[in-house]
């Protein structure tokens, strides 16, 4: 089985609003964030600009095209998260403990985690999934918010990336092992395997 994205592959892609890709067990990058995360004028701001730059670029797009999409929303987002904004619920060592648990309850399973990291208002996971992903994420949320008792604490949505090579996996996980650090020790917990320790 292949372990990075082929582009000229079958690609399954599931959610209306924002298409999710997977491709059998490519390795995905996923980011996936409190409800209260995000300001809402900010958000509804982002949304309006998108809208408008995707009409004026219509995919297929070029490699420039979809850095400067990433330019321009993808890493503006990640910003405003690590902002830190809402009540930032991970902080809480115990509520990050019921989220690990989660995670590595399906190692080996339903997926082969490389990286991740839980910080206060969101989580970024690096993972090869060997189940449908709209399912293993559907999992991951409901149940760490049952255990966690705050209701619905999970945005709607989640942000993913099929990996492309062994460079973008290794770019994926600097990012998640650099994300965290500008926040205080005891307010995040990064896991990485022995692949992800290598690079």
């Amino acid at each position: 089985m292949p372990e990075f994205y082929n582009p000229s592959g079958e690609t399954q892609k599931h959610g209306v609003k924002l298409p999710h890709w997977q491709q059998g067990e490519v390795i995905q990058f996923i980011t996936f964030r409190l409800a209260d995360s995000m300001p809402r004028t900010k958000l509804r701001q982002w949304q309006e600009e998108l809208v408008v730059w995707k009409t004026q670029h219509p995919e297929p797009w070029t490699n420039e095209t979809e850095q400067e999409y990433h330019r321009k929303f993808t890493w503006r987002l990640e910003n405003w998260l690590d902002e830190g904004h809402g009540a930032c619920i991970f902080t809480d060592p115990d509520k990050r403990d019921i989220l690990q648990r989660t995670l590595m309850h399906d190692q080996g399973t339903k997926a082969n985690h490389h990286a991740w990291v839980i910080i206060p208002n969101h989580i970024h996971l690096l993972f090869t999934p060997l189940v449908p992903l709209e399912k293993l994420m559907q999992s991951w949320k409901g149940i760490s918010a049952r255990r966690i008792g705050l209701g619905s604490i999970w945005q709607p949505n989640y942000r993913d990336t099929l990996i492309r090579d062994a460079s973008h996996f290794a770019n994926a996980v600097r990012y998640i092992r650099r994300n965290p650090a500008k926040l205080k020790e005891g307010t995040f917990t990064l896991w990485q395997s022995k692949r992800a320790k290598a690079i």
